[in-house]
């Protein structure tokens, strides 16, 4: 009896639903001073709906609260429920048993035996829905109290921490952002499926309304319309992964599509689609009975019939704005969770303001160039910007998964050859299928192509390792290429892995720039922290980083810095986006759960729970322990700045041995 029991039981741990994807209870945790040193901890976990999970005393189902041994922090006492249990019969485990719904309340007191202390652990608990459960879950958190409870606070997400945030958390970034939006939504108005609609609509509201304060209200709602149905639509998608998945499940799946090869090279081939589309290879066009019936119920009077008819605009104009509005959501993966929404909201805005301001006040409309074959070249334009911004994401997923395929001279050879081939067509030497011919080249197009050779005669120095700093940020880094003009295969910084490469861990796959000598791998770098009796250089960096490349390029690259790190410092490069299997003796096992395996999980971890940072580029001074010295520098082109810092870290470390 006993066991068919368990074998019944066994057969129900194993299956999973739905909600494995997810954490079944999402807890937080929370802390109260009671007086001498004395502090109670609180744990909070949040239960899916229709799940059930179980008690501390529950024998074979119970929920476990494990501490690791802490600094500064000893246990009062055993962990105790803070919110009573319901028991009763439970019929997988044929016991009774206390169950929680809804909400489960651990807690713990603690006291100081420090000025400062920290109190590590995981909560192991397992979740039934009905009479199936899943295996085992686990949440690891990191506590600080006392003076070191000003650093960040941990949490059981730490283990799928995700380098998002720095791509689009600086003001600079902000505005990269909007402006490249606010580019999009310009672009997508002078394309042939467009422009010539704006003197179309304008009648629609002339006709419509009976006085001019109602045709500029109407004129109003039209542009409002449109901003919602190119903003909502992505907001709504975003939100909803945070609702339902929470923070986590959220910058997992952006940590996902920004750095995974899939996800990476279905970006690329979008992009070659796209291209080839405004080419003039074929249209990407919506089914025609969903443009007829919008139309049809544009014919309606009032509000609804400005809803339609905003309506009818995007998707009439879906075959020029498609590509442009997936180009600029794919390129806004790589930034905070917002990004793709802020992306949206400023594209729509700067593509329904003409709509609306040539609708208010009809009589712009006559300053309008008219319609062309002028309005096929921007397609075409867009093509080749296209072609060679798709190449970017086939970039990350050969940095990340080390395939060797887009080395720095590649990469540059493609963007020349792109960029070449647009100016012959800006000079008219190029014709598309829909192109009109040439006869006489306007001084627009020749100003856009004198601009457009100029970059490519920037670029080509790039070949023989000229850094081309305005391109940090978009090129593979310099030290996957190949040749450097002066420097010999031995002795240059971009020639491959550096020399001793061999002798550092994980050195033959992975660079620093500018020949910087240091570690890949955390415990080694501290090993020889505390050889050489010289604070820790932290670098958390990833091969997917624009901001990390432009740093290299425009601050790590100055001599006094590189001084520095040499002389000074051991540096250890923490890549938190690398795909590549780490050596087993450096796997993490957090919380007791599944061992961290890949060197950019592992990474993404380290970064996280000893210095609370989830972004790149971070840089961190730290004692050889891994004790952070100052708090994190992040993205910064401030070169007087940057060694500022370093100097305040040497003075930090040295005052920390002395006292």
């Amino acid at each position: 009896m006993k066991l068919k029991r368990f074998a019944a039981i066994a057969a129900a741990l194993f299956v999973v639903f739905g909600a494995g994807a997810q954490p079944t209870v999402r807890w937080s945790d929370s802390t109260t001073a009671t007086g001498d040193g004395v502090y109670e901890i609180t744990f909070t976990g949040r239960i899916l709906d229709g799940w059930h999970t179980y008690d501390l005393h529950s024998g074979f189902s119970s929920t476990a609260v494990a501490f690791e041994p802490s600094e500064g922090v000893e246990l009062v006492g055993e962990p105790f429920e803070k919110s009573a249990a319901v028991r009763h019969y439970d019929e997988v485990f044929g016991e009774e048993i206390g169950q929680y719904e809804g909400e489960i309340v651990l807690g713990q007191r603690v006291r100081l035996t420090a000025a400062a202390g920290v109190l590590r652990g995981n909560i192991n608990w397992r979740s039934c829905q009905g009479t199936n459960c899943n295996m085992p879950e686990d949440w690891s958190f990191e506590i600080r109290l006392g003076a070191a409870s000003v650093a960040p606070e941990a949490s059981g997400d730490a283990l799928h921490a995700s380098p998002l945030g720095g791509e689009a958390g600086s003001d600079g970034d902000l505005w990269s952002l909007i402006l490249t939006a606010l580019g999009w939504g310009l672009l997508a108005l002078l394309t042939p499926c467009v422009f010539p609609m704006i003197p179309m609509t304008v009648s629609f509201f002339l006709k419509g309304s009976e006085t001019a304060a109602a045709g500029r209200f109407k004129a109003a709602m039209y542009g409002l319309f449109i901003v919602l149905l190119y903003t909502v639509p992505i907001a709504a998608i975003i939100l909803l992964t945070r609702l339902l998945g929470g923070d986590a499940v959220t910058a997992d799946i952006f940590n996902w599509l920004a750095t995974h090869w899939l996800p990476n090279l279905i970006f690329f081939i979008v992009f070659m689609l796209f291209a080839a589309s405004f080419f003039g290879a074929f249209e990407i066009t919506l089914p025609g009975w969903m443009v007829n019936r919008s139309d049809r119920n544009a014919d309606r009077g009032g509000l609804p019939g400005v809803f339609f008819m905003a309506l009818t605009l995007v998707l009439v104009s879906f075959s020029c704005t498609g590509p442009i509005v997936g180009s600029a959501i794919i390129g806004a993966t790589s930034g905070a969770f917002w990004a793709p929404i802020l992306t949206m909201l400023v594209f729509s805005v700067t593509f329904a303001l003409p709509f609306t301001l040539f609708a208010m006040f009809p009589s712009l409309l006559k300053n309008l160039p008219k319609s062309g074959g002028w309005l096929n070249s921007v397609k075409v334009v867009l093509g080749f910007i296209e072609v060679a911004l798709g190449f970017k994401f086939l970039s990350v997923a050969d940095q990340t998964y080390h395939w060797g395929l887009l080395d720095r001279e590649v990469y540059l050879a493609i963007w020349i050859v792109t960029f070449t081939l647009l100016g012959l067509y800006l000079l008219g030497k190029l014709r598309f299928a829909h192109d009109s011919e040439t006869k006489t080249l306007s001084v627009t197009r020749l100003a856009l192509a004198i601009a457009d050779l100029t970059f490519v005669v920037y670029m080509i120095p790039g070949m023989w390792g000229a850094p081309l700093k305005a391109l940090s940020g978009y090129l593979p880094p310099l030290q996957t290429q190949d040749f450097v003009l002066g420097q010999s295969v031995a002795d240059s910084s971009a020639a491959g892995p550096r020399e001793g490469a061999a002798r550092v861990k994980y050195g033959d796959f992975l660079a620093m720039p500018h020949g910087i000598m240091g570690y890949f791998e955390w415990n080694e770098a501290q090993a020889a922290a505390r050889a050489a009796d010289k604070p820790l250089f932290v670098d958390v960096t990833g091969h997917g980083c624009v901001n990390c490349r432009e740093m290299e390029q425009k601050v790590l690259s100055d001599a006094r810095v590189q001084r520095i790190l040499r002389d000074r410092y051991i540096v250890v490069a923490l890549y938190t986006d690398d795909k590549a299997r780490a050596a087993k003796e450096d796997w993490v096992t957090a919380g007791g759960g599944a061992p961290l395996r890949d060197i950019g999980r592992i990474n993404s971890y380290i970064a996280r729970m000893r210095f609370g940072v989830n972004a790149q580029p971070n840089y961190i001074v730290a004692m050889p322990d891994g004790e952070a010295l100052l708090p994190p520098r992040g993205y910064d082109l401030s070169v007087e700045g940057f060694i500022d810092f370093l100097e305040r870290g040497v003075a930090a470390f040295e005052a920390r041995k002395r006292s």
